[in-house]
Protein backbone atom coordinates (compact mmCIF):
# COMPACT_ATOMS: atom_id res chain seq x y z
CA UNK A 1 0.00 0.00 0.00
CA UNK A 2 1.08 3.55 -0.66
CA UNK A 3 0.11 7.05 0.44
CA UNK A 4 1.00 10.15 -1.55
CA UNK A 5 0.95 13.53 0.20
CA UNK A 6 0.60 16.86 -1.60
CA UNK A 7 2.30 19.83 0.04
CA UNK A 8 0.44 22.99 -0.96
CA UNK A 9 2.84 25.39 0.74
CA UNK A 10 5.26 27.50 -1.31
CA UNK A 11 7.85 26.67 1.37
CA UNK A 12 9.33 23.23 0.76
CA UNK A 13 10.30 22.67 4.39
CA UNK A 14 7.72 24.87 6.09
CA UNK A 15 5.09 23.97 8.64
CA UNK A 16 2.80 22.26 6.12
CA UNK A 17 5.68 19.96 5.20
CA UNK A 18 6.31 19.11 8.86
CA UNK A 19 2.61 18.44 9.49
CA UNK A 20 2.39 16.08 6.52
CA UNK A 21 5.64 14.39 7.49
CA UNK A 22 4.30 13.66 10.99
CA UNK A 23 1.43 11.72 9.43
CA UNK A 24 3.66 10.02 6.86
CA UNK A 25 6.09 8.89 9.57
CA UNK A 26 3.30 7.03 11.34
CA UNK A 27 2.13 5.47 8.08
CA UNK A 28 5.68 4.33 7.34
CA UNK A 29 5.86 2.74 10.79
CA UNK A 30 2.72 0.82 9.83
CA UNK A 31 4.47 -0.57 6.75
CA UNK A 32 2.86 1.77 4.24
CA UNK A 33 5.00 3.29 1.48
CA UNK A 34 4.93 7.09 1.41
CA UNK A 35 5.75 9.90 -0.99
CA UNK A 36 5.47 13.68 -0.71
CA UNK A 37 4.89 15.93 -3.72
CA UNK A 38 5.64 19.65 -3.50
CA UNK A 39 2.81 21.52 -5.20
CA UNK A 40 2.92 24.99 -3.70
CA UNK A 41 6.09 26.20 -5.41
CA UNK A 42 4.95 25.35 -8.96
CA UNK A 43 3.32 27.58 -11.58
CA UNK A 44 -0.08 25.89 -11.79
CA UNK A 45 -2.94 27.66 -13.54
CA UNK A 46 -6.53 27.20 -12.50
CA UNK A 47 -9.21 25.24 -14.34
CA UNK A 48 -10.15 26.76 -17.72
CA UNK A 49 -13.67 25.25 -17.65
CA UNK A 50 -13.02 24.09 -21.21
CA UNK A 51 -14.69 20.71 -20.80
CA UNK A 52 -11.95 18.85 -22.67
CA UNK A 53 -11.43 16.37 -19.82
CA UNK A 54 -15.12 15.45 -20.13
CA UNK A 55 -14.91 15.18 -23.91
CA UNK A 56 -11.79 13.00 -24.06
CA UNK A 57 -11.97 11.14 -20.71
CA UNK A 58 -8.29 10.23 -21.01
CA UNK A 59 -7.40 10.96 -17.37
CA UNK A 60 -5.70 14.18 -18.41
CA UNK A 61 -6.21 17.92 -18.16
CA UNK A 62 -5.71 19.78 -21.46
CA UNK A 63 -3.13 21.97 -19.72
CA UNK A 64 0.11 20.04 -20.11
CA UNK A 65 1.89 20.52 -16.78
CA UNK A 66 2.69 18.64 -13.56
CA UNK A 67 -0.98 18.19 -12.70
CA UNK A 68 -1.31 15.26 -15.14
CA UNK A 69 1.62 13.49 -13.50
CA UNK A 70 0.11 14.08 -10.06
CA UNK A 71 -3.26 12.71 -11.20
CA UNK A 72 -1.56 9.42 -12.06
CA UNK A 73 0.11 9.36 -8.64
CA UNK A 74 -3.32 9.78 -7.08
CA UNK A 75 -4.72 7.00 -9.26
CA UNK A 76 -2.12 4.45 -8.15
CA UNK A 77 -2.10 5.44 -4.46
CA UNK A 78 -4.21 3.76 -1.79
CA UNK A 79 -4.17 6.84 0.44
CA UNK A 80 -4.01 10.55 -0.35
CA UNK A 81 -3.01 13.36 2.02
CA UNK A 82 -3.74 16.99 1.22
CA UNK A 83 -1.82 19.68 3.12
CA UNK A 84 -2.16 23.44 2.86
CA UNK A 85 -1.09 26.57 4.65
CA UNK A 86 -3.70 29.25 5.33
CA UNK A 87 -3.90 32.19 2.92
CA UNK A 88 -6.62 34.63 3.98
CA UNK A 89 -8.59 31.85 5.74
CA UNK A 90 -8.41 29.66 2.63
CA UNK A 91 -6.38 27.10 0.71
CA UNK A 92 -3.16 28.41 -0.86
CA UNK A 93 -3.82 29.53 -4.45
CA UNK A 94 -1.54 27.06 -6.23
CA UNK A 95 -2.93 24.15 -4.21
CA UNK A 96 -6.49 25.23 -5.01
CA UNK A 97 -5.72 25.35 -8.73
CA UNK A 98 -4.25 21.84 -8.57
CA UNK A 99 -7.19 20.44 -6.60
CA UNK A 100 -9.81 22.03 -8.85
CA UNK A 101 -8.29 20.42 -11.92
CA UNK A 102 -7.22 17.08 -10.45
CA UNK A 103 -10.50 16.32 -8.73
CA UNK A 104 -12.49 17.31 -11.79
CA UNK A 105 -10.44 15.05 -14.07
CA UNK A 106 -10.56 12.13 -11.65
CA UNK A 107 -14.27 12.64 -11.14
CA UNK A 108 -15.29 12.62 -14.80
CA UNK A 109 -13.07 9.63 -15.53
CA UNK A 110 -15.14 7.08 -13.67
CA UNK A 111 -14.52 8.24 -10.12
CA UNK A 112 -10.82 7.41 -10.01
CA UNK A 113 -10.47 8.30 -6.32
CA UNK A 114 -13.68 6.63 -5.15
CA UNK A 115 -13.20 4.60 -1.94
CA UNK A 116 -9.55 5.53 -1.59
CA UNK A 117 -8.61 6.78 1.89
CA UNK A 118 -8.06 10.53 2.00
CA UNK A 119 -7.29 13.08 4.69
CA UNK A 120 -6.42 16.76 4.96
CA UNK A 121 -4.10 18.70 7.28
CA UNK A 122 -3.63 22.43 7.73
CA UNK A 123 -0.76 24.48 9.12
CA UNK A 124 -1.66 27.93 10.39
CA UNK A 125 -0.07 30.74 12.37
CA UNK A 126 -3.20 31.89 14.17
CA UNK A 127 -6.69 31.92 12.57
CA UNK A 128 -8.35 30.45 9.48
CA UNK A 129 -7.35 26.85 10.07
CA UNK A 130 -10.86 25.40 10.23
CA UNK A 131 -12.20 27.14 7.10
CA UNK A 132 -9.18 25.85 5.19
CA UNK A 133 -9.59 22.35 6.64
CA UNK A 134 -13.26 22.32 5.64
CA UNK A 135 -12.39 23.46 2.11
CA UNK A 136 -9.91 20.62 1.68
CA UNK A 137 -12.46 18.12 2.97
CA UNK A 138 -14.98 19.20 0.32
CA UNK A 139 -12.70 17.70 -2.33
CA UNK A 140 -12.43 14.38 -0.47
CA UNK A 141 -16.18 14.20 0.06
CA UNK A 142 -16.92 15.07 -3.57
CA UNK A 143 -14.78 12.15 -4.72
CA UNK A 144 -16.54 9.62 -2.45
CA UNK A 145 -13.30 9.03 -0.57
CA UNK A 146 -13.09 7.42 2.87
CA UNK A 147 -12.02 10.05 5.40
CA UNK A 148 -10.39 9.03 8.70
CA UNK A 149 -10.50 11.36 11.68
CA UNK A 150 -8.21 12.25 14.58
CA UNK A 151 -9.02 13.33 18.15
CA UNK A 152 -9.49 16.95 17.04
CA UNK A 153 -9.59 18.85 13.77
CA UNK A 154 -6.43 18.34 11.70
CA UNK A 155 -4.93 21.78 12.24
CA UNK A 156 -1.47 22.46 13.65
CA UNK A 157 -0.07 25.83 14.70
CA UNK A 158 3.24 27.55 14.07
CA UNK A 159 4.58 30.78 12.61
CA UNK A 160 8.20 30.33 11.52
CA UNK A 161 9.13 27.21 9.50
CA UNK A 162 9.38 24.21 11.81
CA UNK A 163 7.57 25.84 14.74
CA UNK A 164 4.74 23.31 14.54
CA UNK A 165 7.00 20.77 16.25
CA UNK A 166 6.42 22.81 19.44
CA UNK A 167 2.64 22.35 19.18
CA UNK A 168 2.25 19.23 21.34
CA UNK A 169 -1.47 18.93 20.78
CA UNK A 170 -1.02 19.41 17.05
CA UNK A 171 1.62 16.69 16.96
CA UNK A 172 -0.74 14.31 18.73
CA UNK A 173 -3.49 15.10 16.22
CA UNK A 174 -1.15 14.19 13.36
CA UNK A 175 -0.08 10.95 15.09
CA UNK A 176 -3.66 9.89 15.75
CA UNK A 177 -4.63 10.75 12.18
CA UNK A 178 -1.73 8.67 10.87
CA UNK A 179 -2.72 5.63 12.93
CA UNK A 180 -6.39 5.92 11.99
CA UNK A 181 -5.51 6.40 8.35
CA UNK A 182 -3.26 3.32 8.35
CA UNK A 183 -5.98 1.28 10.07
CA UNK A 184 -8.61 2.36 7.55
CA UNK A 185 -6.32 1.60 4.62
CA UNK A 186 -5.71 -1.89 6.00
CA UNK A 187 -9.44 -2.44 6.45
CA UNK A 188 -10.02 -1.50 2.83
CA UNK A 189 -7.19 -3.78 1.69
CA UNK A 190 -8.38 -6.77 3.71
CA UNK A 191 -12.00 -6.21 2.72
CA UNK A 192 -11.24 -6.15 -0.99
CA UNK A 193 -12.82 -9.24 -2.53
CA UNK A 194 -14.55 -10.14 0.73
CA UNK A 195 -17.06 -7.29 1.02
CA UNK A 196 -18.81 -6.05 -2.10
CA UNK A 197 -18.54 -2.24 -2.44
CA UNK A 198 -21.67 -0.26 -3.27
CA UNK A 199 -22.22 0.27 -6.97
CA UNK A 200 -21.36 3.68 -8.31
CA UNK A 201 -24.43 5.66 -9.36
CA UNK A 202 -24.47 7.80 -12.47
CA UNK A 203 -24.37 11.44 -11.42
CA UNK A 204 -27.72 13.21 -11.43
CA UNK A 205 -27.64 16.95 -12.07
CA UNK A 206 -30.41 19.10 -10.66
CA UNK A 207 -33.04 20.53 -12.96
CA UNK A 208 -35.74 22.75 -11.54
CA UNK A 209 -37.37 23.47 -14.88
CA UNK A 210 -40.93 22.23 -15.07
Amino acid sequence: MKTVAFNGSPNKNGNTFHALQMVLDVLAQEGIETEMVHVGNKAIRGCLACGQCIKHRNERCIQDDEVNEWIQKMKTADGILLGSPVHFSAIGGTMKSFLDRAFYVTGVNGGMLRHKVGAAVVAVRRSGGLPTFNQLNTFLNYAEMLVPSANYWNVIHGARPGEVVKDEEGQQIMRVLGRNMAWMMKLVEHGRGAVEPPAMEKKVYMNFIR
